[in-house]
């Protein structure tokens, strides 16, 4: 088993940046696909980002590409989420989470319990 904690969520205005960590609590995460989530109230869970075991291959959501960047440190256990050009839409309680192979699946076994990220205007 995995056990995902997340921190740096909080918030941001629209425009500014914030960065989001998840780290295992025990067992290595290095051999799993690594991922963001994200879910707005009244809306469903979606797909945000997510990359492969070795850090070399990423997917993103087509909403925040060229503005997020995911990366992983397998050392540390740790995956992060860096958000940039923050829009109101993105405000949502996001969500780390770990699976298997293949990445651009998005299948997921493992999640944290989220934390909330909220863009004003």
């Amino acid at each position: 088993q995995v056990q995902l904690v997340e921190s740096g969520g909080g918030l941001v205005q629209a425009g500014g940046s914030l960065r989001l960590s998840c780290g295992a609590s025990g067992r290595s995460f290095s051999s799993y696909a690594l991922g963001w989530f994200r879910q707005a109230p009244g809306k469903d869970r979606e797909f945000v980002a997510t990359i492969n075991w070795s850090g070399m291959l990423t997917d993103y959501a087509d909403s925040v590409k060229g503005r997020f960047t995911i990366s992983r440190d397998n050392a540390k256990n740790t995956v992060n989420l860096q958000m940039n050009d923050m829009k109101v839409e993105d405000t949502a309680v996001y969500y780390c989470a770990a699976g298997g192979e293949p990445y651009y699946l998005h299948s997921m076994d493992y999640w944290g319990k989220g934390t909330l990220v909220t863009v004003s205007s």
